[in-house]
């Protein structure tokens, strides 16, 4: 896996970093996911696929909080990414975060892996 961090944003309560891991972009967001930081996740991702990489890993390892603007940019994500024959795969989610997806339902469209490791495997 090449950890080379690829590119990152931060803006207070969230930091987003990218990187590629064969096939797959990684996007690891860490702080708080809301209305007013959303973007900050929203940009990488799209850049993502627009840069060619239809299989997305959001590692959500230090994730502390998600609200529903967050869950909507996942959400976009996946569409776009499953349009371009990928998919968006979450993983280590915080039980504070898992409970957001299952409550809404959200957590039975997406692939969800307890590790970053086993996303990057499966």
């Amino acid at each position: 896996m090449d950890r080379g961090t690829v590119g990152s944003a931060h803006r207070g309560r969230l930091l987003v970093e990218v990187w590629k891991a064969g096939e797959s972009a990684v996007v690891a967001a860490a702080g708080e996911l809301d209305h007013h930081t959303a973007d900050l996740l929203r940009e990488p991702l799209e850049n993502c696929l627009a840069d060619g990489y239809a299989r997305l890993v959001v590692d959500c390892s230090r994730l502390e909080f998600c609200d529903s603007t967050g869950l909507n940019v996942l959400l976009g994500a996946r569409l776009k990414a499953e349009a371009a024959g990928g998919g968006v795969h979450l993983a280590g989610m915080l039980p504070v975060v898992a409970r957001v997806f299952e409550i809404t339902g959200a957590e039975a469209v997406f692939t969800v892996h307890e590790t970053l490791e086993a996303a990057l495997v499966d």
